[in-house]
């Protein structure tokens, strides 16, 4: 094993553990870099926090994408290819390290990371929750602490040797991506591929989130940018009807609606959602709703309140036929 200090590099100490081969790999930005980690806390367990070894998956970052555990950069960007090296890094490197590591666990548990924000930059989820759902990540966050990172450095790419993924994208590049997701997640929805339809429709959100993080909440840009995310966000609602998902409909159109409450065809999916699981009353507000804001879907409205009306007496003939049985 051999001790060094990363030049330039306050509150790090590196130990190599096992020797890679070859030169430094060139390191700029938009190189992808694949590789295992393992972080323990500084006590005398060395406790693990997280290991990707043991889930399986190794970690993947693009240099310079605003990776919220910016330091992870500089450490890759000492070792060289098989290299395994142990850094002890200080607390001021280490502070945002659990609400990556929440993001990640999400990830790895199967959760849906519109959590997925491990790969945009900002701090203001840190106070977002009083929970970040973890006992362990809850109380480094109380208490931030030195943590050892055991990093493994599988491979390095360059930009031209690998497809970028959208959360990889410059902010332009992400703008320039979302009418084309947009127009396959159409097209795809034409075809009745709807579990298809929602990962195009969910990866044009993610790059309209991403970028939607520099602006300034309810300036101009930010509403150009939220309007384009709802109505991709709505696209994503009507795959989820036709996939039979209709509460994750009404949590998506409620948060729509309860931000902007103009927004009719919001108001018609929940209703069309609600209708489904036997919601009279609310589907009956929602669709009533729906004419305040847009008259002109009075004949989809009128379609939808004859069905709830023919599903509510079907049912109402199922409840009165059960109770006749019971006495």
């Amino acid at each position: 094993m051999r001790d060094t200090m990363l030049t330039g590099s306050e509150g790090i100490k590196k130990t190599i553990l096992h020797g890679g081969t070859g030169d430094l790999p060139r390191f700029i930005t938009g190189t992808k870099v694949t590789f295992h980690f393992r972080t323990q806390l500084c006590d005398d367990e060395r406790t693990v926090l997280d290991d990707s070894k043991k889930v399986g998956t190794p970690m993947e970052i693009v240099i310079g994408n605003m990776f919220k555990l910016d330091i992870w950069e500089t450490l890759l960007s000492s070792m060289r290819i098989g290299e395994v090296s142990e850094f002890w890094c200080d607390t001021i490197h280490t502070g945002v390290y659990p609400l990556v590591s929440k993001s990640m666990r999400r990830i790895a548990e199967g959760k849906d990371p519109v959590e997925w924000q491990v790969h945009t930059c900002g701090m203001a989820n840190m106070f977002a929750y009083h929970s970040l759902g973890y006992d362990d990540l809850d109380e480094l966050m109380k208490e931030p602490k030195p943590l050892y990172f055991v990093l493994e450095l599988l491979r390095v790419q360059q930009p031209s040797e690998y497809n970028r993924e959208s959360w990889a994208l410059s902010n332009e590049e992400r703008l320039k991506a979302v009418p084309v997701l947009h127009g396959q997640g159409n097209k795809l929805y034409k075809q009745g591929r709807y579990q298809e339809a929602t990962q195009k429709y969910k990866e044009a959100i993610i790059c309209i989130k991403n970028v939607q993080t520099k602006e300034k909440a309810w300036d101009v840009p930010w509403l150009k940018l939220e309007k384009m995310a709802n109505t991709l966000t709505l696209n994503y609602c009507q795959c989820l009807l036709r996939m039979e998902e209709y509460y994750e409909v009404i949590e998506h159109t409620t948060d729509i609606v309860n931000q902007h409450p103009g927004v009719a065809k919001a108001f018609y999916l929940r209703g069309k959602a609600h209708k489904e699981v036997w919601n009279e009353a609310e589907a009956r507000q929602d669709f009533s709703r729906v004419l305040d804001l847009d008259p002109g879907m009075k004949k989809a409205v009128k379609k939808e309140l004859a069905v709830l009306n023919m599903r509510m007496e079907e049912k109402n003939q199922e409840d009165r036929n059960k109770y006749r049985g019971m006495f």
